[in-house]
Parts: structure tokens; C-alpha cells; sequence
């Protein structure tokens, strides 16, 4: 049982939406600039797009969870606390060079695009035909479940091993958003709580056979292949 009214959740995004707009066209400005980045792979582009991604998550974070999600819900004090984390641990982790982004023609590659283009585009599609238009609704790049669709197609379109401790986050969130989205009536956000079993499964069985021979093939980045030393 949740401790709010779905009446009373619709109304968060509506102050949230007219509270931060435009912030609305920067995170999709943001997310076309990653998605560019990630295609045309110059050199920058895997802390580029790890900043747009901890962007994403401290955003979402302080100013969904914190100053409007918590007014209806207490727990969302915690939920921004671990939003904010993961933001730190991507910037962290883009920084260090620990992750490596790129597509490829493995099956986790496409699934990767396939978020992606889920996401930005028939996300707020289904949205809307499920009655939930703007401002009522979610939105790409800065509220929760988008930004953990986003994250996770990210993540599958990485081609060197994933650290462990970037998927914990998201993983979560994809059991709490997703149940709750069950609930709550956001046919939109139904995918979640697969696309996260899914994506950690993925990246996990992946990333061992990457440790345990060559370098997936395929890859349309400009990587060669060679050896892990992971």
C-alpha cells in the first residue's frame, strides 16, 4: 500500500514540470548529445557521456526526490540520498575511465538502442495515451524511471566490463519505480522492473566473457579488438 493517492503523485509532476521548466529541453538536448556522442565516439566521449548520466541522476535526485517527491512521501528523502550517490559513482567511475562506451552487434547492444529509443521517443507517447499528458507525467532525463531506462541502455552499449557497483542503484530503483508504476496505473514505466533484471543479467554474463577471451566483435566505435586485462 502506498502512502499517497495517485491523485496526489499527478500532482507532484505537475508542480515539478512548471516548477523546473525549461529543464524539460536540457535533458533532452542532454540526451541528444550523448546518444550523438556515443555514435560518432570521438575522444571525450565516454566521460561526456558519463556526465550527462550523473547530471541526470543528482538532478533527479535533489530536485524530484527531495523538494517535490518528499512532500507526499518520506522515503523519498532516502531515494534522492541514493539518486545523488549514483550520480557521484558515474562521474567518479567516467573520470577514472572505467567505462568505455560503444555499440556492437551483440544481442546487448541492441537491447541497449532499444531503451534508448524507448525512452526518448514512445515513452511519453504511451504516456499520453495513457492519459497521462504534460505536465502530468514523467519526463526524459529528470524523473526517476526515465533516467533509470536511459542509464540502463547506456550501460548495455558499453563494451569494456561494467563495475559492479554502478548497476546497484538502478537495479533497485527498477523493483521500487516499477512495482510502484504497477500500482499507480504508468503503463510507461511497466518495462522497468524487466528492463533491470534483464540488463544486469546481460551485463554480467557479458562482461565475464569478455574477461575470459577476446573483445566482442562487431564494434562500429573504432575499437580494436584485444585482451582484457580486467
Amino acid at each position: 500500500m502506498l502512502p499517497f493517492s495517485r491523485d496526489e503523485f499527478a500532482r507532484v509532476f505537475v508542480d515539478y514540470n512548471l516548477g523546473v521548466w525549461p529543464a524539460q529541453v536540457v535533458a533532452y538536448l542532454l540526451g541528444g548529445v550523448a546518444i550523438a556522442a556515443l555514435v560518432r565516439h570521438r575522444r571525450g566521449t565516454d566521460r561526456t557521456i558519463s556526465t550527462i548520466l550523473a547530471a541526470m541522476w543528482i538532478w533527479t535526485g535533489i530536485g524530484y526526490h527531495w523538494l517535490y517527491f518528499s512532500a507526499i512521501n518520506k522515503a523519498a528523502i532516502v531515494f534522492g540520498a541514493a539518486f545523488v550517490l549514483q550520480g557521484i559513482l558515474l562521474g567518479y567511475a567516467g573520470l577514472r575511465g572505467r567505462l568505455t562506451f560503444g555499440s556492437s552487434s551483440r544481442p546487448t547492444a541492441w537491447l541497449g538502442w532499444a531503451l534508448l529509443v524507448y525512452v526518448v521517443i514512445l515513452y511519453p507517447l504511451i504516456g499520453a495515451l495513457a492519459g497521462h499528458a504534460y505536465p502530468a507525467m514523467p519526463m526524459f532525463g529528470i524523473t526517476p524511471c526515465p533516467v533509470t531506462l536511459f542509464t540502463f541502455g547506456m550501460l548495455l552499449l558499453t563494451v569494456v566490463s561494467v563495475p559492479r557497483w554502478l548497476l546497484i542503484v538502478p537495479f533497485l530503483w527498477s523493483l521500487i519505480g516499477g512495482s510502484a508504476a504497477f500500482l499507480l496505473g504508468i503503463p510507461q514505466d511497466w518495462p522497468l522492473v524487466l528492463s533491470g533484471a534483464v540488463t544486469v543479467a546481460l551485463v554480467v554474463l557479458r562482461d565475464r566473457r569478455m574477461r575470459d577471451g577476446l573483445h566482442p566483435a562487431g564494434l562500429s566505435d573504432g575499437h580494436h579488438w584485444h585482451i582484457l586485462d580486467e
